[in-house]
This record gives structure tokens, C-alpha cells and sequence, in this order.
């Protein structure tokens, strides 16, 4: 008589799905505190960036430097090396939304079980190449994980894209509530979108939240596709994982060979036969042994090495794929802005030079989610490819606030260093410029001291001096126009965002003069010493 299937695996598996919850809402969370809390501090919201082994390995090959926080990476590793690829199975939150909508995919009858018979034309040995590109890029300072390290793509994509949709369509509610005449529910949410503090406004929110729902679709294929076939962060725990100590054991003795373990094996690892099992591929989700129609399969500790089944890693691909890492450093680094640097990529205080900067951002996102004012937005193409979505200041939208200094303590990898507020007051980013042919006083001849009534440094960077302008009746006005002095100019922004001419604003900050760069300056130190 066939036994029923093993509860202690049942057990096992509800302990896993709480566990996916559980560090899902943690890091939900984190990105929800990631905001201006009302004081210099924000406390240690980046912490899971620093558990990604990935991330530490990647950024200290290209930066050629350590971070000490990257230590605790080392516990990620350790307890793979000691229980397989646990990670990916019960704390990833982008392995557990996968999970979530394959689950969702095949309920609803989207995602139908492949045929036993069927070819795959994809392998799992894709990650594993994607993997060698990002490490052969890194050995040569070119940091490419940031873009598919899992980490970065889910934070990335839930606060520049998914929270700020969320917030309109929330705001849209509200909007509706108000107009039914609902006025305490109304102020009741109000004030709980508030508290949310969700940036509202991302340059790039549409074609980032298109890549990041496009990824989840591919579920539609397989069942979790990413976590299968392109997540290089699992294929570096997978080839960790090579000698852990649970094993998979199938008692041939109970089982009738019915293929159900392989059927729902949710990363192709393949439990039957037992001689094929790779363990370098399994999360351990345990449902080949939950689902065991006759209890055949366990997963007991051996510490002694076995003959177990490995992902097959062709010689061939993995020298197309080291060639491919060394070809495509060129490539991104064929830009303009290594040449002159762009005006328009005014970075956050406290970024490193340039070239270690883009050795070390993993374009996670972190900043701009904690950036007060909503200034600092993804770079498109001001930096060229390899600064696709790093932070940049867009003073037309924000301004960099003087007093605040979040983006500098949430920085998961250093790329920003971090300041107190006393430092970042000293810090230049760029330098303000008026335009007199848009600038109110001297094409109008009237009044205006909107840039130097915000401007926050002491002494002020913009004094108003008086000037004659002739009227097209012939008449003189004699306005206060504004004047920037540049050495005391921080290209803070805050005079570009309250400038009352909207469309253009008269007076506007590039990146030249900032404190980081000798190079990006008014005068080079040559012409200042002839002075």
C-alpha cells in the first residue's frame, strides 16, 4: 500500500514559504525606510546589498579596493558552502516573486508542465556564462553587475518605477475620495501616503519598470526562468554549493518511478535519477520530496564527497564567454563624456572621481530613494553606457538639500562616501550660471531675487547687483540682477528649481568646478596661477 506524502516535508515547505514572506516584507520595509526621517541619521537600511557576495566580489575586483562591509557577505557564503543554495530558496525577494508568479501562472493555467520529452533550448548553464562576462568585465574595472545582480534589479525597479506608479494611482484614489465628499477618509490617506515618502517623479520609471515586468513574464515559460537560466548571483551560490552536506537520497526500493519530482523541480535539478540530482542547481524548496506519492525521497546530512551530478559547462562557451567579458569593456567605455565631461551629470555629494565612481555604483537605486527632493535621477546617456541608471542631479526636478547628507550613508558599496553634514557643506558638486537672455531683470528690466532669496551658502554665492537695461520705449530701469560668484557656489540646484521661469529656467548648474574632479573646472590651475 502506498504511503502518503511525507509531512515532515509539508512542514518543511510552509516553514520555507513563511521564511520567503518574512525576508520579503524585511526588505520591503527597508526600502519603504529608506526616506528623509527628520534627522541626520537613517540607520543601516542598505544591509541586505552588503549580504550579496556578488556585489562584494564584483566591486572589490573593479574598484581594486575593500569594503569592510562586504564582510558580512562572507556569512552568504559560508552557509552555502555548508547547505547548498538555502539562499535562493528562502531569503531572495526577487527569487520569491518569481515564485510567486510562477505559482499565480500556473494556477491560472498560463504555465502548463513541459513535456517529459521535450528538448530544452535553454540550459541552465546560461547564468553560469552570464557570470563569467560580469567577472571577466570586473577584472578589467568595468563593474557590470549592478544592471542583473538580483539585488539591485528589484530594488531598482520597486523605487524608481513600481512605488512612484503606485503612488499616483494612489493619489488618483484620493483625488476620487475627496470628490464623493469623503473628506476624513481622505485626509486619513493622505496622511499615510506621506508617511510612505515614495519619490514621485523618475526620469526613466516607464522603460525600467518595462525591463523588470517583462523579466517576470518570462515565468510564462518556466517556472522561475530568471532564477533557472540568467541570475549570475545563483550561479556563483551554485558553484559554492558543490559540497554541502545535504544530499539528496531516492530509496529505489519505494519509488515507482512516476517522474513527479522532476516535473515540479522548480529549477531543474533534475531529482530523478538520483545520479543526475545536481545540487548545484537545487534551492532547496524541498517539493520533489513534499510531493513523493510513495515518501522516497529525503534529504539526509553526508559530510563524505559523492558522485553527485553537475551542470554541464562547455569548454568552448566558457572561452567565448571570457572573450566576450574582455570585448565588451571597449564598448562601454567608448564615450563622449571621457573626453569633456557632460554638464549635465551633476553627481550627489561625496561621489567618488568618476572612473573609481563607476567602479563601484551598482545602480541599486538606494540614493534617489532617499534623496528628500526627488533630485537625483538615473543617468541615461550623460555618462555614457557604462553609467546607465547611477545617480545623477537634475535640478529641474529637486534640488540637492544643504543640510542632508542620506545619500551618502546609504551607498551600499562606497561609491559615495560618506559624509556628516559638516563635510557636505564643503563639498561643490557643480556651479549655478545665468542666462541674461531669459533672466527677468535683464530681459525685463524688473525686479527678481528668487535665486539669491534661496540660495543657502554663507556668504550667499548670488549677490544682486543693480544694472541699466533699455526698455523698447528708449527708457532706462535700473533692476537688481543676479551675479553668481563661483567660488562659493556649490551647484546645490536650488536656484535652477525656484527660478520663475518655468519652461527654461534663467539661471541653471553644470558639473563643472565640483570638488571631485581636478580636470572639470572653470580654470585649470595652470591659468589661476597666472592670474
Amino acid at each position: 500500500m502506498p504511503k502518503k506524502p511525507s509531512k515532515k516535508y509539508r512542514l518543511i515547505q510552509s516553514l520555507r514559504i513563511l521564511s520567503q514572506i518574512f525576508f520579503f516584507v524585511l526588505f520591503f520595509y527597508l526600502l519603504l525606510k529608506t526616506h528623509f526621517p527628520g534627522q541626520d541619521y537613517i540607520g543601516p537600511v542598505e544591509i541586505f546589498f552588503q549580504f550579496d557576495p556578488l556585489l562584494a566580489l564584483t566591486t572589490m575586483l573593479a574598484s581594486r579596493s575593500v569594503f569592510f562591509s562586504f564582510i558580512f557577505a562572507s556569512a552568504t557564503i559560508i552557509i552555502t558552502f555548508i547547505l547548498g543554495r538555502v539562499v535562493c530558496g528562502w531569503v531572495c525577494p526577487l527569487g520569491s516573486i518569481h515564485q510567486f508568479f510562477s505559482f499565480l501562472f500556473k494556477k491560472s493555467k498560463l504555465l502548463r508542465p513541459q513535456p517529459k520529452n521535450k528538448q530544452k533550448v535553454i540550459q541552465p548553464s546560461l547564468k553560469y556564462y552570464i557570470l563569467i562576462v560580469v567577472l571577466v568585465g570586473a577584472v578589467l574595472s568595468l563593474d557590470l553587475v549592478g544592471f542583473i545582480d538580483p539585488l539591485s534589479l528589484l530594488y531598482r525597479s520597486l523605487a524608481l518605477s513600481f512605488l512612484p506608479a503606485f503612488n499616483y494611482g494612489f493619489n488618483a484614489v484620493i483625488s476620487l475620495i475627496y470628490y464623493l465628499h469623503l473628506s476624513s477618509l481622505a485626509d486619513s490617506l493622505v496622511q499615510f501616503n506621506e508617511n510612505l515618502a515614495v519619490n514621485s517623479i523618475f526620469i526613466q520609471s516607464f522603460l525600467i519598470g518595462l525591463i523588470f515586468s517583462g523579466i517576470l513574464l518570462l515565468n510564462l515559460l518556466y517556472e522561475r526562468f530568471w532564477c533557472r537560466y540568467l541570475c549570475p548571483l545563483g550561479a556563483l551560490l551554485g558553484l559554492f554549493s558543490r559540497w554541502n552536506i545535504l544530499k539528496l537520497r531516492i530509496n529505489s526500493k519505494t519509488c515507482i518511478q512516476c517522474g513527479l519530482c522532476n516535473l515540479h523541480c522548480q529549477t531543474e535539478a533534475i531529482p530523478y535519477p538520483q545520479n543526475e540530482w545536481k545540487n548545484s542547481e537545487c534551492d532547496y524548496c524541498f517539493t520533489c520530496a513534499a510531493i513523493c506519492p510513495t515518501n522516497a525521497i529525503s534529504f539526509p546530512v553526508k559530510t563524505q564527497t559523492e558522485d553527485i551530478g553537475v551542470t554541464n559547462l562547455s569548454r568552448r562557451k566558457l572561452i567565448f564567454s571570457s572573450i566576450l567579458g574582455l570585448l565588451v569593456v571597449p564598448f562601454f567605455r567608448i564615450s563622449s563624456s571621457r573626453k569633456r565631461a557632460s554638464p549635465q551629470l551633476i553627481r550627489p555629494p561625496g561621489a567618488l572621481p568618476e572612473e573609481q565612481f563607476l567602479q563601484k555604483c551598482v545602480r541599486c537605486g538606494e540614493c534617489m530613494k532617499a534623496c528628500p527632493t526627488n533630485a537625483l535621477q538615473p543617468v541615461l546617456g550623460e555618462a555614457g553606457p557604462e553609467g546607465l541608471w547611477t545617480p545623477r542631479l537634475v535640478p529641474t526636478i529637486g534640488y540637492c538639500e544643504y543640510y542632508c547628507c542620506l545619500c551618502s550613508q546609504v551607498c551600499p558599496t562606497g561609491a559615495i562616501k560618506e559624509l556628516t553634514v559638516e563635510e557636505k557643506l564643503k563639498v561643490t558638486i557643480g556651479t549655478a550660471f545665468v542666462d541674461e537672455n531669459r533672466c527677468i531683470p535683464y530681459n525685463l528690466g524688473t525686479n527678481c531675487i528668487v535665486c539669491e532669496e534661496h540660495c543657502p551658502t554663507s556668504p550667499k554665492a548670488i549677490k544682486l547687483v543693480k544694472i541699466e537695461v533699455k526698455q523698447p520705449d528708449g527708457t532706462i530701469k535700473t533692476p537688481a540682477a543676479p551675479v553668481v560668484e563661483p567660488d562659493l557656489c556649490i551647484g546645490c540646484g536650488i536656484c535652477e528649481y525656484k527660478c520663475p521661469v518655468v519652461d527654461k529656467p534663467a539661471i541653471y548648474v553644470t558639473s563643472v568646478g565640483e570638488s571631485r574632479s581636478d580636470k572639470n573646472q572653470l580654470l585649470l590651475p595652470l591659468l589661476k596661477s597666472e592670474q
